[in-house]
């Protein structure tokens, strides 16, 4: 591993390297992690759905042991995430390595092409294909489609804190590890906990809530109401709880 102390400058220099990307880049590689976090919660549905309500905390178990494949996908082998720029590019910008309006450009980008690559997850691979269509696969994403949509603002911000913060820390542990089983390691167990505590993924719930109004079984607006304020807690846990508080205590000037 890497000490704390150089891994605040590896996440400054991933930062920078986000930013400087080339758009069509940011578009493709952002498409791609829209698509990889959608496949990893797709994935969750499909290997936790028939496990009886009684065990419920054995089905979310299951089902986010398989959801870090997604972040897996996105750090080792390209792509590009919007929670985790808010916690790399942020960084950077701590660091005055890119301005407040390469920041902003950045993650606009990358989050739209996110919400393109979860829909089309959503609805080709859920809906058309029929993976989120029929049976206890679609008991199961309406249940977990209304447990986001009936969260009240303040919930869904404080969720989507601890989301970022242990996304963020997947990233940190990732660009702290010297080797590829390191990096596995350091994103997966973060994930997993996430993903099983409950917390909220802005554009994981651009997968699951959606599959659920292809089923005429939520809202555009109730999607939207949830996503504006999980995002903010998300901005809130990557930039401020990882990338503020590692940034204060391991960069000095």
């Amino acid at each position: 591993m890497y000490t704390p102390y150089e891994i605040v400058d590896i996440s400054i220099d991933n930062g920078i390297k986000k930013i400087q990307k080339p758009f069509l880049a940011k578009l493709i590689l952002g498409f791609i992690g829209g698509a990889m976090i959608s496949l990893g919660y797709l994935a969750y549905v499909r290997v936790s759905a028939s496990i009886p309500a009684d065990l419920a905390s054995v089905a979310a178990l299951v089902g986010a042991s398989v959801f870090p494949i997604g972040l897996i996908v996105i750090l080792l082998a390209g792509g590009e995430l919007i929670t985790g720029n808010m916690m790399a590019v942020a960084m950077a910008f701590f660091d005055k390595k890119v301005s407040f309006k390469e920041l902003l450009i950045n993650w606009i980008t990358i989050t739209l092409a996110n919400i393109v690559g979860a829909l089309f997850v959503a609805y080709f691979f859920g809906y058309l294909v029929g993976l989120t269509h029929t049976g206890v696969y679609l008991d199961t994403v309406i249940n977990l489609a209304h447990h986001k949509i009936e969260a009240t603002p303040l919930q869904g911000i404080i969720s989507g804190i601890g989301c970022n913060w242990f996304v963020g820390l997947a990233l940190w542990l990732c660009y702290g590890a010297k080797d590829g089983a390191g990096k596995i390691l350091g994103i997966w167990f973060p994930v997993m906990v996430f993903v099983a505590i409950g917390f909220q993924h802005s554009v994981a719930n651009c997968f699951i809530i959606p599959a659920a109004i292809f089923e005429g079984q939520a809202t555009w607006m109730d999607f939207l109401q949830n996503f504006l304020f999980v995002y903010l807690g998300n901005i809130i846990g990557g930039s401020i709880f990882v990338s503020g508080f590692y940034y204060l205590s391991y960069k000095h000037h």
